[in-house]
């Protein structure tokens, strides 16, 4: 290995916790299981010394009560020195990660440690169980807070009928068929194959909450296991975020690793984290089935490291709906033939809520150990792909210094947000929509329609046969009829 600079970031250890009990009273709160993984990660860089000297820990926010997990977590593991940072949902975790090797590389901090995760597993059991579960209580409050600077949603969309993520996501997927040119039955078809396929890597992945093959049929089609959540989407396109499972991330200066003797087998470099920061809204991207922000980080990260995206040998793109993994692929320049995850995806591999980047890059980071001469690439997603970033990873130092690098400003000029307009009545062109469900009723189709003026509407429509329709022909492209926040033929 080249001489390195002193304050060149290094990841040297990872923690992987996983729990699974039938009584949720006798189960870890989430803050425990993250806790847990600190101390994982030390031993698994063979340095327990660490712990005393973590100067930071970031925690991304999860829907758990706690003010400040850090210091929770920092007073378990015997970090009494560390500060905490602690970043709210709507902040991407690779903002964490970037940020705590950017320190290290300026040499403002020597230890950091970024960890997360979640309970709600242990939750949904009590729930079940009808037991009373008493979670920590805190009034701290954490020595630092990265806030998003904008709205998620807007009161248009949610006034359409538009709440949880899954109906977002079906949007766009419905954008992203049309401008593939596939029929619905072939796109329904190929993402139902993608995430068999994705259940196929989780069965070899010894952390995944679901290590089991799941037939792509099975995928495809709603039945009383796995129901339509919002077309084409069912359950098992879905998260799986009742999990109980945290991840750490250990990281310190080339010069902490030396003096502790860490093994250099255990030093995985960070070479490049880049993200983006744009905060538009989903009606309002000028094209639904674009992320101009992960062209652009995808372009930087390779470029820090003077590679290809072909030449990364192991890929994890975050698969909270399939089309966050088509639209990052297809951004990327990389086939939708090709493995896209490590872990299995997150509705099998889990993906405990605002944690799944910091889990996936912990599974990264045991593959190229074993592969050290291969490069790793994680992606990261905010919100309803509303900001986008990558990791880049080798077991190799690079030939360019550790990069942070934010392509918000860039990504700001390529996307100016379309104007939308709930009060215009006329005629327009359906843009990306889905049919929402409750149970197994089709419940509301929502539609995102440009108009002439080249504003747009979002709107809905309650009649069934519409509804039945939309599900049997494609409907982007399609020119329809807004009365009152309604569209019809």
């Amino acid at each position: 290995m080249t001489e390195l600079n002193p304050n060149t970031p290094v990841l040297v250890g990872i923690g992987i916790i996983e729990q699974r009990m039938d009584d949720p009273s006798k189960a870890k709160e989430a803050w425990q299981l993250m806790a847990d993984s600190v101390s994982a990660a030390a031993s698994d860089a063979q340095a327990e010394s660490l712990l005393k000297d973590i100067d930071k820990v970031y925690v991304p926010q999860s829907l758990w009560p706690y003010s400040d997990p850090g210091r929770l977590i920092a007073d378990e593991v015997g970090a009494s020195q560390a500060k905490t940072v602690l970043g709210q949902i709507g902040v991407l975790q690779q903002t964490l990660m970037g940020d705590a090797c950017e320190a290290i590389q300026n040499g403002d901090i020597d230890v950091a440690v970024v960890t997360g995760g979640d309970a709600k597993y242990r939750e949904l059991i009590a729930r079940f169980g009808n037991i009373e579960l008493t979670d920590t209580q805190q009034t701290e409050k954490p020595d630092e807070v990265l806030e998003p600077e904008a709205e998620l949603w807007l009161e248009e969309e949610t006034g359409a009928g538009l709440g949880m993520p899954v109906g977002y996501y079906a949007i766009m997927e419905s954008a992203f068929r049309h401008s593939q040119g596939l029929s619905i039955d072939e796109h329904r078809d190929k993402i139902a194959a993608m995430y068999s396929r994705f259940s196929d890597i989780a069965a070899d992945n010894p952390h995944a909450w679901k290590p089991k093959h799941v037939d792509a049929d099975f995928i495809r089609n709603p039945s009383d296991k796995n129901k339509m959540l919002a077309f084409p989407y069912t359950k098992l396109h879905n998260t799986s975020w009742n999990v109980d499972q945290a991840g750490a991330l250990l990281f310190c200066s080339v010069a902490k690793a030396e003096s502790l003797g860490i093994p250099k087998e255990k030093w995985v470099f960070p070479l490049a984290s880049t993200e983006s920061n744009s905060m538009t809204c989903v009606s309002q991207r000028p094209e639904l089935h674009r992320l101009p922000g992960a062209e652009l980080c995808g372009e930087k990260a390779l470029e820090v490291a003077n590679i290809k995206a072909e030449d990364v040998a192991f890929l994890d793109l975050y698969s909270c709906f399939p089309v966050a993994v088509e639209t990052y692929a297809n951004e990327l320049g990389v086939s939708l033939d090709r493995d896209l995850t490590v872990t299995g995806g997150m509705p099998f591999a889990g993906g405990p809520l605002n944690n799944y980047a910091i889990q996936s890059t912990c599974r990264m980071i045991e593959l190229l150990r074993n592969n050290p001469a291969e490069y790793g690439l994680v992606s990261s997603v905010s919100g309803m792909l509303t900001k986008q970033a990558y990791g880049l990873w080798s077991c190799q130092p690079g030939s360019n210094e550790f990069a942070n690098i934010d392509v918000t400003p860039r990504v700001k000029e390529r996307t100016p947000p379309v104007k939308l307009d709930n009060s215009y009545e006329g005629e327009g062109v359906i843009a990306g929509y889905t049919v929402m469900y409750q149970g197994t009723e089709k419940t509301r189709a929502i539609a995102v329609i440009d108009q002439p003026s080249g504003k747009r509407s979002v709107c809905f429509s309650d009649l069934p046969e519409l509804m039945e329709q939309m599900e049997q022909e494609e409907f982007c492209g399609k020119t329809v009829s807004i009365r009152q926040n309604q569209f019809s033929l």
